[in-house]
């Protein structure tokens, strides 16, 4: 029996002793594993800021791409504008130095209907008809204004004459000299004699 007494008494003996080392060594294993989960959630950490920085950098770049595509498409369509402006403009003043010569024109065709000259009557009117379209294909309009109500925004009033009836006061009752619009906008007012 004290055989046995030592025996239980080693086994209990070296049971502890046994175990100190297993538990300590699980301590060991989770200090490490907190080190290194405190570690990977300072790299996550890090790496969350880094990609947060980066997304707003990405965000800051793409805005200033954005403005910067819409100012070149301002650009571009008031260059477009200009140009179309500058080419229109061009053309009105090229149109308007014509205008003396279709007054003359007008004035050479009213002359010749009192004459008997034929021939010069034909050419007249064909070198009138072909300036005339022409200009018309330049957008180049004549503003009617015989019989209309007179309107500041096409006609100038030369003078004012008593209205022969009353049907006729406030309009034109006579046009001193043509006016003419080019694409809509007046190039040269109609001067006109008013009834009052």
């Amino acid at each position: 029996m004290s055989e046995e007494k030592d025996i239980k008494q080693e086994t209990q003996v070296e049971e502890p002793v046994e175990q100190t080392p297993q538990a300590e060594e699980p301590k060991k294993k989770q200090k490490k594993e907190q080190r290194k989960e405190e570690a990977l959630r300072k790299e996550i950490a890090e790496l969350t800021d880094n990609l947060a920085k980066e997304k707003q950098q990405v965000a800051k770049e793409k805005e200033s791409y954005l403005r910067l595509m819409a100012e070149f498409e301002t650009f571009r369509r008031r260059s477009a504008e200009d140009r179309l402006n500058l080419i229109s403009s061009a053309s009105a003043k090229t149109i308007e130095g014509l205008l003396p010569v279709l007054d003359d024109c007008e004035r050479a065709l009213e002359m010749l209907s009192k004459s008997s000259d034929e021939a010069a009557k034909e050419g007249t009117t064909l070198i009138y008809n072909k300036l005339m379209d022409y200009l018309k294909t330049q957008g180049l309009a004549r503003i009617e204004a015989k019989g209309e109500v007179f309107n500041t925004d096409f006609h100038e009033a030369v003078t004012q004459f008593p209205a022969p009836s009353e049907d006729l006061k406030g309009k034109v009752i006579d046009v001193v000299q043509t006016g003419y619009t080019l694409g809509g906008k007046v190039l040269r007012y109609a001067k006109v004699v008013v009834g009052a």
